[in-house]
């Protein structure tokens, strides 16, 4: 199943991730692709407004630290996988432990290390491009049952 939206604002973007964050009730991974400055970390913002994480932590791009948590009602995970060339690379990261826990929110930036490897895999995986006018397309497409139901559910 796949979905497309345009979105002119980043208010529009934190608004798409704050529902479609009112809508996780149990564990989701979402990749997040796009280029510098597609909207990917504002998106993460209103996702993680949308799971209930306390405004007293602002969401940040994990890029230098690589996994950022929040806790919440569900454990939010955002994690930037730019800095990451190889796949064993990831193993110093503690992906596979977080990809295994129950109850958590991962949000995925640059993950198309992942999409190379059939052992990880998604739930909602969000394309963002944006045109010369700066105006942004989402393309979000699901996998699984998890990620299909939640996109059913997301009506804007």
């Amino acid at each position: 199943m796949k979905k497309e939206f345009i979105l002119k604002s980043d208010k529009d973007t934190k608004d798409v991730g704050q529902k479609i964050g009112k809508l996780i009730s149990s564990k989701i991974c979402i990749y997040l692709c796009g280029s510098l400055g597609a909207g990917k970390t504002t998106f993460a913002q209103g996702l993680g407004k949308g799971l209930g994480i306390s405004e007293d932590y602002y969401i940040t791009s994990p890029t230098y630290n690589i996994i950022n948590e929040y806790p919440g009602p569900l454990k939010f995970y955002h994690i930037d996988l730019y800095r990451i060339e190889e796949v064993i690379g990831l193993d110093d990261t503690g992906i596979d432990e977080i990809m295994n826990q129950e109850n958590a929110v991962i949000a995925i930036e640059w993950p198309e290390i992942l999409i190379k490897d059939s052992s990880y895999s998604y739930d909602l995986k969000i394309d963002f491009s944006m045109n010369e006018k700066f105006v942004r397309k989402i393309s979000i497409i699901s996998s699984g049952r998890r990620g299909a139901n939640l996109l059913k559910n997301l009506l804007l």
